[in-house]
């Protein structure tokens, strides 16, 4: 019932430098992704959109100047959490990217003849027994400008030995040149069926409706080492005491209130809501919140107003935590810290960045730098995200 991930590099080059260029990529890609998460969510249920939420112009750049600049994949860093599942019968295996900030499955198709398309595993649904093709089209835009998209399917679907066997899963014929040098093959999206394109249940609430798992649930751990995602339940072996659970909003997305901020051992900010999104590297909070937030960090200030990017003194990373009315989690040095402004530099760039999503009204992203420090339990049949202390 579990499942072990892959990494891939993040924000840090292997000198320790923050990286600036990818950092904005991965800006662009995520305020793209929630846009398409708005409009989906329009679209099925346009009554449970947060006080606030609006869509966004779409953010593009240059694939052609910037993407060519991007360093070599580093094994070793954080920036995706990837696994193998298992699609038809026989079985097509595909590497997937598990992403809490959406809610579709998709994959490329043999059909899909474009050069990010040349790594990729395809699924081919005539070689499978269980396919179906279904009415309607799957389409995503991506930040320099292209698209994925393909017709609709069910099939079987394996993630950890878990089995859907009438899963809606897209295999796009083209493929946005976004991911021609990502070593994931497509996208596993684990929030609720409000924000799907597909309008359809993802996997863990499809799988329960078919009797492969008793609960609604699933956990994750990651890390450096032994990172992982787990269906049906929790890895109890992966962390220590009770899990502290808190209500979602019934917005769409792993939404909970009543959050608190707080930046050496004080409080920074208060009465937030917060999207838990395996699927962002960093933490985003609306513009003025996050200045308020680094106004308590001794030494800070702005890197990069356009991208909401902040540096303080790397010789005084700040103690940051964040609390929902129980207990404080902190994010470690380590994982605030995303590298010095310039090789040699005093200063460093903090995880996190002031960007206005269209989430809503005093709502923050809690992305992978807040993930990493603590076991994160989803619940869709408690309607509820709980965390608790890493083993």
């Amino acid at each position: 019932m579990s499942i072990s991930f892959a990494k891939r590099s993040g924000l840090t080059t292997e000198d320790g430098v923050f990286d600036h260029q990818r950092a904005i990529l991965s800006v662009i890609q995520t305020h793209n992704k929630h846009r398409r998460n708005l409009m989906n969510l329009q679209e099925n249920d346009a009554s449970s959109m947060n006080e606030g939420a609006e869509v966004k112009p779409l953010r593009t750049y240059d694939v052609l100047d910037k993407r060519q600049n991007e360093p070599t994949t580093d094994e070793e860093g954080d920036l995706e959490w990837a696994g193998t599942i298992s699609i038809g019968t026989p079985a097509q295996n595909f590497l997937i990217d598990f992403d809490t900030g959406s809610a579709d499955l998709w994959v490329p198709s043999i059909n899909c003849t474009q050069s990010a398309c040349s790594s990729k595993h395809k699924y081919n649904s005539a070689n499978s027994s269980t396919s179906a093709m279904r009415s309607g089209t799957f389409s995503i835009q991506y930040g320099d400008g292209s698209t994925s998209s393909g017709p609709v399917f069910t099939d079987t679907v394996s993630v950890a030995g878990i089995k859907s066997t009438a899963q809606r899963l897209s295999a796009v014929t083209s493929l946005s040149s976004s991911f021609a040098n990502d070593p994931i093959d497509g996208i596993l999206g684990m929030a609720y069926q409000k924000i799907s394109a597909l309008g359809q249940p993802p996997f863990v609430n499809q799988a329960k409706s078919e009797g492969s798992i008793k609960t609604a649930t699933f956990g994750m751990k990651l890390a450096q080492t032994g990172s992982e995602l787990y269906i049906g339940g929790t890895d109890t072996s992966l962390y220590k005491g009770p899990v502290e659970y808190h209500s979602v909003t019934g917005s769409g997305f792993w939404q909970i209130s009543g959050a608190s901020a707080h930046v050496n051992n004080m409080t920074a900010n208060s009465g937030f809501q917060t999207v838990i999104d395996s699927g962002t590297t960093i933490m985003y909070g609306p513009p003025n919140a996050v200045k308020t937030f680094y106004a308590s960090v001794p030494g800070s200030s702005e890197f990069d107003s356009e991208n909401g990017f902040y540096q303080f003194p790397c010789k005084s990373v700040p103690y940051v935590a964040f609390n929902w009315g129980g207990k404080n989690w902190n994010v470690s040095a380590q994982n605030f810290n995303l590298g010095q402004t310039s090789s040699g530099s005093q200063y460093c760039v903090g995880a996190l960045a002031g960007q206005d999503l269209g989430l809503g009204n005093n709502v923050w992203l809690l992305g992978d730098s807040f993930m990493k420090n603590v076991y994160s339990v989803f619940s869709f049949d408690q309607n509820s995200v709980g965390f608790a202390t890493l083993s």
